[in-house]
C-alpha cells in the first residue's frame, strides 16, 4: 500500500482540531471519571487525582503516588474497551505490577478483559481525532 503523502493543514483548520480536542478532552474527562467512580469501589486501593493526557503509547497509567493517567483518545473506543483500561489502572492500585495476582484481579472485575486487551492491540492506533471525524462523515480539512 502506497503511503499518502498529508497535506499541511491551515491555519483555521488546525484552530478547528484543536478547538474539537478540547472539547473531546473534556468529554473523556467526564466520563472516564464517571468510570473510575464505578469502578473504584470494586478494586478498592487510594488514588489522588485523575489526569487526561494524550500519550502517544500509552492508554494509560498509575503512578505510586496514586495518580491515575488516561489518554483522551479512549473516547473514541468501544466502552467497554475503556472500561478496561479504566479497571487496569484501579487494579495496579494494590498490584503495582503485572504479576498472575494482578491479572486475577483485573479478570476478576472484567472476566472478559482479553477481548478488550486485543481489540485495543488491533485498533488502537485508529483511535484519533481525524478518524473519528471521517467516521462521522465531518471532514477534516475545509476546502
Amino acid at each position: 500500500m502506497a503511503q499518502q503523502k498529508l497535506t499541511p493543514l491551515a491555519d483555521a483548520e488546525s484552530r478547528r482540531l484543536a478547538t474539537l480536542e478540547k472539547r473531546y478532552r473534556n468529554a473523556a474527562r467526564i466520563q472516564i471519571e464517571s468510570r473510575v467512580t464505578h469502578y473504584h469501589p470494586i478494586t478498592g486501593g487510594n488514588y489522588t487525582s485523575v489526569t487526561i493526557r494524550d500519550q502517544k503509547s500509552r492508554w494509560g497509567s498509575c503512578s505510586s503516588r496514586g495518580t491515575l493517567s488516561f489518554n483522551y483518545r479512549l473516547i473514541f473506543a468501544p466502552p467497554v474497551v475503556l472500561d478496561y483500561v479504566v479497571v487496569h489502572e484501579l487494579c495496579h492500585l494494590t498490584q503495582m505490577n503485572h504479576s498472575r495476582d494482578f491479572w486475577d484481579m483485573v479478570a476478576s472485575v472484567m472476566p472478559d478483559y482479553k477481548l478488550q486487551k486485543t481489540w485495543l492491540r488491533e485498533h488502537g492506533h485508529e483511535l484519533t481525532l481525524e478518524n473519528h471525524l471521517h467516521r462521522l462523515g465531518i471532514p477534516v480539512t475545509l476546502d
